[in-house]
């Protein structure tokens, strides 16, 4: 893969994506380089999900690149992307949350975050169970953090052939979504993310409510570790 094939992929899914569909490209693992020319044909919005490999790419590239973190996060790693990280999409606990408004508050910004679910059936998928995520809206604390803002949730379906699998669990993250806004956020424009779809399968995301979709092979092709 090179640059200019970079800029073709990025052109060919930005084209595909339907009106209110937006591509987070996952550039972990890519070369700065890789980045800057998907930013120079327009992309602004990137992935990435480790924080000393983004702390080096924070540095080198432009500074209205929107940086979502999209990995598992330790809270001891939130204090160092929390001067800068536009969205935090896969907290998993309370513990978390509390952490990143901490951090918020020492850099006097409110962080958007992301509650991230675990539907698919690979016990290897990390997030909050819809029952876990319903427990911990419900207990309240969260309403306590004010410098921390839930915006919407992510999730990764079963990675397997089957598409009516693919599919039910994307639609099950849909329902909580749903179910979840009108609970708790009906009144907040703000909670409107789902956050849901990768190269193999955003075109199913998108049919089940997917607003986000996280695409990286298909643009910056495969990974260099």
């Amino acid at each position: 893969m090179n640059k200019e094939q970079v800029v073709n992929q990025l052109q060919q899914i930005k084209d595909s994506l339907p009106l209110g569909v937006h591509l987070v490209a996952v550039s972990k693992f890519r070369p700065a380089e890789f980045i800057r020319a998907a930013y120079d044909a327009g992309q602004r919005i990137f992935g990435e999900s480790q924080e000393k490999e983004l702390s080096l790419k924070v540095e080198e590239l432009p500074n209205d690149i929107q940086w979502h973190f999209i990995g598992h996060l330790q809270t001891n790693k939130v204090k160092y992307i929390a001067r800068y990280i536009s969205l935090i999409e896969s907290v998993d606990s309370l513990k978390l949350l509390k952490e990143i408004n901490k951090q918020a508050i020492k850099n006097n910004r409110v962080i958007d975050v992301l509650l991230e679910l675990h539907v698919a059936q690979e016990e290897t998928k990390s997030g909050l169970t819809p029952d876990d995520c319903l427990a911990l809206l419900e207990e309240g604390e969260w309403k306590l953090l004010s410098n921390v803002r839930i915006c919407g949730l992510m999730t990764m379906a079963s990675y397997c052939p089957d598409e009516q699998q693919i599919a039910s669990e994307f639609a099950r993250a849909h329902q909580l979504f749903n179910k979840i806004k009108e609970k708790y956020f009906s009144d907040k424009e703000y909670f409107k993310y789902r956050s849901w779809g990768m190269s193999g399968d955003y075109k199913i995301a998108i049919e089940h409510g997917a607003n986000l979709v996280r695409i990286g092979t298909t643009i910056f092709g495969e990974r260099e570790y």
